[in-house]
């Protein structure tokens, strides 16, 4: 009874063993993984939080790559050759200020014809002659100049009258097409200049080509840059400037349409008159 008892015991003792071993692993475990927290716990409270980013104070100006746009004009420019770019803009500058003075002057000679005629019949039948040519005379524009020119004739007959107006109205008109030709001599030189920096900058490409002795795209670049940034140049000076030569044109056209309709109304005012 006793063997069987110590036999027992050891049994048990064995089947102990294990399980001791076993709980004294989990405790080790357990331990090296409150440790671990623990560091990763202080390594986080030591690490600055990045600072959040503010979507509505992000600066274009800063955050985008690129150059302002006349700071591309200028490289653009440079690139092309001063000697050739620079006509260009020079067409350019005189084009636009023949522009420029071309509108302030068909503007100023924009003349409301219909109250004109109506002033002039007005002083025709209160003072005669002379009151018309006074009104006349305190009136801007092409329009007035003519009626008064053939106010002026008026003693001397209506046939007098007719040619004194169609003469001086072809003045006027001379005067109004002043220095269209020198704008449409600029929009025909802009790309011919354009053009022959084309043929130039070709030419130094090849000869590139046949100093290396070696097709290169590398040997080539400078020549034909300098050939498409005149063609390119030369042809927005001669649209710009024809934009506002055919604006002028028609402003041209719309004056002189209005000048011989009033003139005709004056004739036959004047007809009419002369019937007292």
């Amino acid at each position: 009874m006793k063997k069987l008892f110590a036999i027992l015991s050891v049994v048990a003792l064995m089947g102990l063993a294990p399980l001791s071993l076993y709980a004294q692993e989990e405790a080790e475990v357990t331990t090296v993984e409150n440790v671990e927290e623990v560091e990763e716990a202080e390594i986080t409270e030591q690490t600055p939080a990045a600072p959040a980013v503010d979507v509505d104070e992000f600066d274009p100006e800063v955050d985008v790559e690129g150059e302002p746009f006349h700071q591309v004009l200028k490289k653009q420019f440079m690139d092309g050759g001063v000697g050739w770019m620079s006509p260009l803009l020079l067409s350019l500058v005189l084009g636009l200020a023949i522009v420029i003075e071309r509108t302030i002057y068909l503007n100023l000679a924009t003349t409301n014809t219909k109250k004109l005629l109506d002033s002039v019949e007005e002083a025709l039948n209160t003072g005669g002659i002379e009151a018309a040519k006074e009104v006349c005379r305190n009136t801007r524009g092409p329009v007035a100049s003519i009626f008064y020119q053939g106010l002026d004739r008026y003693q001397e007959g209506m046939v007098v009258v007719e040619k004194s107006i169609a003469s001086y109205g072809s003045v006027q008109m001379g005067q109004m097409e002043s220095g269209m030709s020198w704008i449409g001599l600029f929009i025909a030189l802009a790309p011919t200049l354009g053009f022959m920096g084309t043929v130039v900058g070709m030419i130094d490409a090849f000869d590139s080509i046949q100093a290396a002795g070696d097709i290169s795209p590398v040997v080539v670049a400078a020549g034909i840059k300098v050939a498409l940034l005149t063609t390119v140049g030369g042809l927005i000076v001669a649209v710009i400037l024809q934009l506002f030569y055919n604006y002028l044109v028609s402003k041209a056209e719309g004056l002189v349409l209005s000048m011989e309709d009033s003139s005709i109304s004056l004739v036959d005012m004047l007809t009419k008159y002369s019937k007292r």
